[in-house]
């Protein structure tokens, strides 16, 4: 039986601990949108490596984007982007870190950031990137405002009153 208690405190130990260092790595898993008179805004908090990396959804499904004001556009794995059902366009070149690759262009019909939703967001389907994570580049940040402050980073949608 105390093997057993034993077995069962390490599991949730475990647990605990994975959980703690994924909200550390990724403070924004679902991050909280606040709607005001005219616009809607996200607070990201910066995670322990100073990225703002947040819980996001391209068409529908759930993806972990990354916010690179340093990306043109969107930047999709390959890999992901095939599970996403992206379609392949026009081959483009893309500089990169790690030297000039091709990718190929996209739509996203939509992405969703806590309640802040785009929509025909230019996309870069990327074949030398690994990974799981999205690159929210500046195709999707341009239509947007965004401040950093301490740690803090917030996206703000304004929306008309139409």
């Amino acid at each position: 039986m105390l093997v057993l208690a034993w077995g069962a405190a390490l599991l949730l130990a475990t647990h605990f601990f994975g959980n703690w260092e994924e909200r550390r790595n990724n403070p924004n898993q679902a991050p909280q949108s606040v709607q005001g008179d005219g616009y809607i805004e996200v607070r990201l908090l910066s995670s322990r490596g100073g990225h703002y990396l947040l819980g996001g959804r391209i068409n529908g499904a759930s993806v972990t984007l990354l916010l690179d004001t340093g990306a043109t556009a969107v930047a999709v794995p390959a890999a992901l982007a095939e599970s996403l059902g992206l379609q392949r366009g026009a081959p483009v070149q893309i500089r990169t870190a790690n030297g000039t690759v091709v990718g190929y262009r996209t739509r996203l019909t939509s992405l969703q950031l806590g309640e802040i939703q785009l929509h025909d967001v230019a996309a870069l389907i990327t074949p030398g990137m690994d990974g799981d994570e999205v690159l929210l580049g500046m195709s999707a940040l341009k239509q947007l405002e965004f401040t950093q402050r301490d740690g803090t980073l917030v996206l703000r949608q304004t929306t008309s009153l139409d």
